[in-house]
């Protein structure tokens, strides 16, 4: 019976307990109607400013020419004369395939020849006082035509025999070895005329109307940090459709040891400044599923704008569409904020440097 006082007090207490928070979680309560105040964001100032776009794109090293050195006929070499990694001049001998049967039959037909025409001289002689027909001296005459034509042929045949540098240039290595059997499928060797070098390099196709002939650019190889020069001389005729790229080629200014055909090159090239760009800073950019938005701040509202980019670095982006200047961006709490809702900008802050330049790089699809 001495547990039932017990249980009647522990109850009073929990009812007095309850009651005393009820009253203090409704103190705490905001009166209804109250408005929670507007979230405090930074912003940035939209202006124009001058800007002007560099892109980096990769590039090949090639030769002003090159050539696969092939015979023209089948037959054993007999004489090779491939030095190595060294200059030759334009009609140097590199090579001389077996010709002894061919010089064997052009003797033969060259004593057949004489013959013919010995014969021929005396038909005429007999034509002058009609001795024969003169069908009979046409195929006299006929004979000795056809044996000239036979001869021009060996003759060409031979000097194919010949194997000599279409250009002057430097030779790679050599591909054969003397006495072997090669046809006009063998390679010989590789000659890449280097006195001019030129670089090849595409672009996406919105750069192509900003690309003019005599335009410099810069570039630099692979393990060497020294900037190199080179000046547009042309471009390809048409789009590639694949890539959407226009292939361009530019000639090397200067020499240097270093530059080898095939060699891998970053290509800079700079175009006409905008002296009007609007620039945010990226993190004021709120990539999409479709599109890209940013968050002005118009009258204590946060209004969501589309915009279109361009280039970007590592503190801004180019906006191409979608902001004026003066206008105000949402720089910080871009995740909290929500459409229409009430902010307050705490302070203006700036883009970070402002470089003169922005560099984009593209890579080879």
């Amino acid at each position: 019976m001495r547990f039932i006082p017990f249980v009647l007090v522990f109850a009073a207490l929990f009812l007095v307990s309850c009651n005393k928070k009820k009253k203090e979680a409704a103190n705490t309560k905001p009166a209804a109607g109250a408005k929670a105040p507007p979230m405090k964001v930074d912003g940035y100032l939209v202006k124009t400013e001058p800007f002007q776009e560099n892109i980096e794109v990769p590039g090949t090293i090639v030769a002003n020419e090159v050539a696969e050195i092939h015979p023209e006929v089948s037959g054993r070499i007999v004489q090779l004369n491939v030095a190595e990694g060294k200059y030759v001049s334009k009609g140097t001998l590199l090579a001389k395939l077996y010709d002894g049967d061919l010089r064997a039959q052009l003797n033969k037909l060259q004593i057949q020849l004489a013959l013919a025409e010995k014969t021929e001289e005396r038909q005429a002689q007999l034509l002058k006082i009609q001795g024969i027909s003169q069908q009979d001296y046409d195929i006299s005459l006929l004979q000795v035509n056809s044996l000239k034509a036979d001869i021009g042929i060996l003759q060409t045949s031979i000097a194919k025999t010949v194997i000599r540098a279409p250009f002057s240039g430097k030779l790679g290595l050599k591909a054969i070895s003397p006495g072997a059997y090669v046809t006009p499928t063998t390679v010989i060797a590789v000659i890449n005329q280097t006195d001019q070098l030129k670089l090849d390099f595409t672009i996406p196709e919105k750069y192509t109307s900003q690309i003019k002939i005599g335009q410099l650019v810069t570039f630099t190889i692979e393990g060497s940090k020294k900037q190199l020069g080179a000046k547009i001389i042309a471009t390809e005729s048409n789009v590639m459709e694949t890539t959407r790229s226009l292939t361009v080629r530019a000639a090397v200014t200067g020499k240097d040891e270093a530059l080898l055909p095939g060699a891998f090159a970053k290509v800079q090239l700079s175009f006409d400044p905008d002296p009007n760009a609007i620039l945010v800073p990226t993190q004021a950019v709120l990539p999409q599923a479709r599109g890209k938005k940013v968050i002005l701040y118009k009258g204590g509202t946060a209004i969501f704008a589309d915009v279109t980019t361009g280039i970007r670095d590592s503190a801004r982006v180019q906006i191409l569409e979608g902001l004026n200047a003066g206008d105000t961006v949402v720089v910080t709490g871009l995740l909290s904020v929500r459409p229409e809702a009430k902010i307050q900008i705490g302070k203006i802050v700036n883009a970070g440097s402002t470089p003169a330049t922005g560099v984009t790089e593209e890579k080879k699809k």
